[in-house]
């Protein structure tokens, strides 16, 4: 490690937090200066993994250039408020914040002290989806159809099936098909931990989205129905492949006239990796560099208020479209 190394911290080291410990200390530009925790001895347990300090929030804050803020939702407000007034830059897991207009207030605070703002939408970080964003531009979308379901999740979280899970699914939906939603329906069932949600899009592109902590499967896809073909992403997989139809035609075989119609699947060659690297290699880039940080705190906000939306509209009732 040289001075001239940023100094990264995390605070909160649970399940998440952990993960962004490991990743800073293992990228070779970046000193991991220490971790915050409620829980002392976790903090302790992370920092000496990784041979680090366990200190307190203030402390750490103190002694970083960036900090990852990966504590609960309803905790982010304030340690992210706190670190922007110390001028450190901040990632700060999604969702967002808990409320959209503190969310406001703390892309205002991190314009006026010029510090990078990132928010944790760590799917857009997948190579998968970084491959659809760039074949999207190419298509005339019909419509979007995406289930991230799985079962119950061992981890600390009081936000919903819609504010933990379908949010990723959201905002590669608006940072992909980029149009203004114009409408939003919703249904759950089993105490808003399976939701489903159609949401419609100003182009005329229909979004399907279905979340779930409780199926017994992990799934984790995204299929888009365009004029010239269909895109399939798994996000686990870290795979696309894009259908096409070739040319209908008639064939004489055996004396036989016969008709073939051929699906032609292309596989567009992905470099595969970890997408929380990505993203933290992204983070440390914007707050060396100052330069624009590629989820930013006004994307979340966008995300946020759909999702927002749906929660609002997510009933065991028949769904009304909103307008």
């Amino acid at each position: 490690m040289t001075a001239e190394q940023p100094k990264a911290g995390v605070v909160g080291v649970g399940t998440m937090g952990h993960h962004h410990a490991r990743v800073y200390n293992e990228l070779p530009d970046v000193d991991l200066a220490g971790v915050a925790d409620a829980d002392e001895d976790r903090a302790a347990d992370v920092a000496a993994k990784y041979g680090t300090d366990a200190l307190s929030q203030t402390a750490l804050l103190d002694r970083c250039d960036a900090v990852s803020v990966a504590v609960p939702t309803r905790y982010h407000y304030g340690v992210v408020a706190e670190a922007i007034d110390r001028g450190v830059n901040v990632l700060v897991e999604k969702p967002f914040v808990s409320d959209l207009a503190r969310g406001r207030e703390l892309v205002e605070m991190a314009r006026d002290r010029d510090v990078a703002l990132q928010v944790g939408h760590v799917e857009r970080f997948n190579p998968a989806v970084r491959a659809l964003a760039d074949i999207v531009p190419d298509l005339d979308v019909i419509a979007v159809d995406v289930q991230r379901l799985g079962p119950p999740v061992d981890r600390d979280s009081m936000d919903g099936v819609v504010l933990d899970l379908m949010i990723h699914d959201i905002d590669i939906v608006l940072s992909t098909i980029g149009a203004t939603v114009t409408g939003v329906s919703a249904m759950s069932a089993r105490d808003r931990d399976h939701v489903t949600a159609q949401l419609e899009l100003a182009d005329g592109v229909v979004v399907d989205l279905t979340a779930s902590r409780v199926t017994q499967e992990k799934v984790r896809r995204l299929a888009i129905t365009a004029t010239e073909c269909r895109v399939n992403v798994d996000y686990e997989a870290q795979s696309v492949q894009i259908h096409r139809h070739s040319v209908p035609e008639y064939y004489e075989s055996g004396g036989d006239l016969r008709y073939r119609h051929e699906s032609i699947i292309e596989r567009p060659t992905i470099e595969n990796g970890e997408p929380l690297r990505a993203e933290l290699e992204a983070f440390v880039e914007a707050a060396t560099t100052g330069s624009r940080p590629p989820v930013t705190g006004e994307d979340a906000l966008a995300a946020l208020d759909v999702a927002r939306r749906i929660d609002d509209h997510a009933t065991d009732e028949p769904p009304s479209i909103e307008n």
